[in-house]
């Protein structure tokens, strides 16, 4: 049987991110690389699953324009999504891959998704965190 964690811990090495945490137990391994944007990014390998969340901003002000705008540009993220966390007032990039076939190329397009939104939209980023 194949050990998922340390599959995707060895990826995320050679793709030369830091590993800030990990837990083998629980399956979380929080890497960043903040030449990319990526700081904190949480990676859950939850089998059959492999699950990546990292916190974008904190909506001060709820409006439909925001959510709006973040629903509209969800259709132009390669990989991944916006979503709300269960209080509805931080805004989170969410992924999922299926762990049984990944390889070490969908895992960086996964994280290169990331770090293109946050570099294309952070202006806007920028201007809803200060709602």
């Amino acid at each position: 049987m194949k050990n998922n964690f340390e599959i995707i811990r060895n990826y995320v090495t050679e793709l030369n991110y830091t590993i800030t945490h990990e837990n083998s137990d629980e399956g979380i391994i929080m890497i960043q690389k903040e030449s990319e944007g990526i700081k904190n990014l949480i990676i859950g390998v939850a089998d059959p699953i492999l699950i990546m969340e990292q916190y974008i901003f904190k909506i001060n002000n709820p409006s439909e324009p925001i959510f709006k705008q973040l629903l509209q540009k969800n259709r132009d993220i390669v990989h991944g999504a916006f979503v709300l966390d269960e209080s509805g007032e931080k805004v989170i990039f969410r992924d999922t891959l299926q762990l049984s076939n990944l390889d070490l190329n969908e895992l960086e397009g996964s994280i290169n998704s990331l770090s293109l939104l946050l570099s294309e939209y952070s202006e806007n980023i920028i201007q809803f965190s200060k709602n």
